[in-house]
């Protein structure tokens, strides 16, 4: 199948285009910068074109991923230029104007659903991911798109244009607008966030990151959200009236015109127990993160960064509140950032050292009692770390061994020296002599 995303090279455009080829598609990708087009094309293997209107003509599905301002442009253009049977997606935050334009533009045999993946360009996993469809009307593509949608593991939502920019209007123009007035606050009174460190709570770690991820969006596509949705301005001034209400109170020194906006508000916000329940999951999770990072200073870890995928192997050295520094085997430390960093578990360092790493393979032969279970001690050695397996490739009985004694001969495949000579350690331990 052909998908053809306009505007594709950049932002979720891109991260579409790199799911789907991972997904087995046709892919290609359309912008206005040859250089940028050329190189997505390398990175993620997909094809580019400039030409928006071929790729339409050639493609069963079109995704339409420009910015807001210009997506019904966009859509009214190439419209004419879609082929009989395929579909038209598009991927703003805004879905009304959308939705109209492309009934409106659209052949009859041409079928679109308005789309809004409620997630970013560094997403890295679809599953559990919120994806709302507004389709107006259903037709043969609808049920395909839900199930593969479904397969992926993604909520669906299902629901009207402008209920879901309804929606959105709370979602991303309030708290956007929110977020982007504290961090102006914080620049206002000339505070040194990092100065802030030494005193920050959690909730307040968590608080400064989500409006740090915000605020380092592309900020005319922020502003496009803020503009774009018809209810913008209505939801800002609600937010301007409660916060100036609430200093007023303050300003007063009016304690139960506060309490009462305070309580108000807390009883309009649902469930404040599942609250409660999802941030301790999320500052449990950053600390224990730390902790555990902490526990492994002087031990060999591997460390996988969570954007690159790049696997750092080494010694932790030493950790501060923002950095790790790592020890290679040749001596070299290097510094990382902790927030960018997943250390991998036993399983996950395991693999990786097999697939990365020089196996080391030495045949010991030892003299045991007669009575020995040669299995019980092959297993015993296979249980030791950086052990890949331990095969016996001899058992012998005749001279110069003793009557009462038998040897063993044991191919021990190791990720280092250092684990074989633990199992000749084990060996002597077991009363083994070596040969």
């Amino acid at each position: 199948m052909k998908i053809g995303i306009i505007g594709g090279t950049r932002g979720l455009g891109r991260t579409i285009a790199w799911y789907l080829k991972d997904f087995g598609f046709d892919v290609t990708v359309t912008g206005r910068d040859a250089i940028v087009g050329e190189q997505v094309s390398e990175d993620l293997g997909i094809k580019y074109s400039d030409d928006n209107k071929k790729i339409v003509q050639n493609s069963d599905i079109v995704i339409v991923s420009v910015p807001i301002s210009s997506t019904e442009p966009v859509i009214e253009e190439l419209a004419p230029f879609m082929k009989e049977g395929s579909l038209m997606m598009d991927v703003t935050s805004v879905k009304e104007g959308p939705s109209k334009k492309m009934k409106e533009c659209l052949n009859d045999g041409v079928e679109f659903i308005p789309t809004h993946p409620v997630f970013g360009p560094r997403t890295t996993d679809l599953k559990g991911q919120i994806i709302v469809l507004t389709p107006i009307e259903k037709g043969e593509w609808y049920p395909k798109v839900y199930e593969f949608l479904e397969d992926k593991g993604m909520r669906i939502v299902e629901t009207t244009a402008a209920h879901h920019d309804d929606m959105m209007g709370i979602v991303q123009v309030l708290t956007h607008f929110s977020y982007i007035s504290t961090a102006s606050a914080i620049e206002r009174l000339k505070v040194d966030i990092r100065d802030t460190e030494n005193y920050e709570s959690p909730i307040y770690n968590l608080m400064i990151d989500t409006i740090a991820r915000i605020v380092s969006q592309n900020p005319y596509l922020t502003y496009s959200i803020q503009h774009e949705n018809k209810r913008g301005e209505k939801i800002r001034q609600a937010l301007f009236d409660s916060m100036s209400e609430l200093k007023d109170a303050l300003t007063k020194e009016d304690e139960d015109e506060f309490v009462e906006i305070a309580l108000k508000a807390t009883k309009h916000m649902g469930d404040i127990q599942a609250a409660l329940g999802r941030s301790d999951k999320a500052i449990n999770a950053i600390t224990e993160e730390y902790n555990t990072l902490l526990q492994s200073i002087g031990s060999e870890v591997g460390l996988k960064h969570i954007y690159s995928d790049t696997i750092h192997v080494g010694t932790i050295k030493e950790i501060d509140v923002d950095f790790l520094y790592l020890e290679d085997e040749n001596g070299k430390v290097k510094k990382l950032k902790i927030s960018n960093v997943r250390k991998l578990n036993d399983e996950e360092f395991y693999k990786w050292k097999l697939n990365n790493q020089k196996i080391h393979t030495r045949d010991i032969s030892a003299i045991f009692n007669r009575k020995s279970n040669p299995h019980v001690i092959k297993d015993t050695l296979k249980t030791f770390e950086n052990i890949v397996d331990v095969i016996i490739i001899d058992i012998y009985k005749g001279e110069p061994i003793k009557e009462n004694e038998i040897s063993y001969t044991f191919k021990i495949i190791s990720l280092n020296e250092e684990a074989i000579e633990n199992c000749i350690d084990t060996l002597i331990g077991f009363g083994g002599v070596t040969r």
